[in-house]
């Protein structure tokens, strides 16, 4: 029975790598859900799985038709681009935080024990 020191994954330890790469996994943690590239489209059908949201985006799609047109088009969008836009703001915040996290959970020494 040994203890071994597991170092943080931050890539310092480039010289031995391709032989720890084979012995061990990796010990990076990842938590957050989006990128820089995938937030938008990501957070958009995330936010158009709510009835809500779909109920007032159909409500947009119908203003567009002057048949159907109820009140002004702007207005009508204005709702839902408000909800769309906070829901956004608050999922980058908490998303950031949880990246934050990650880096100092991935930054720390730990001891693991070898049977």
């Amino acid at each position: 029975n040994t203890w071994r020191i597991v170092l943080p994954d931050n890539g310092r330890q480039w010289k031995d790598w391709k032989h720890a790469s084979t012995v061990y996994s990796r010990n990076r943690i990842q938590t957050t859900k989006y990128t820089w590239f995938t937030f938008l489209p990501r957070n958009l059908l995330r936010q158009f799985h709510r009835l809500g949201n779909l109920y007032f985006f159909f409500l947009v799609v119908l203003n567009w038709f002057p048949q159907v047109e109820v009140f002004h088009r702007e207005i009508t969008m204005l709702p839902l681009v408000m909800v769309l836009l906070f829901s956004m703001i608050k999922d980058a915040v908490e998303d950031y935080r949880k990246y934050q996290y990650d880096k100092i959970i991935n930054f720390t020494k730990t001891r693991v024990y070898d049977k």
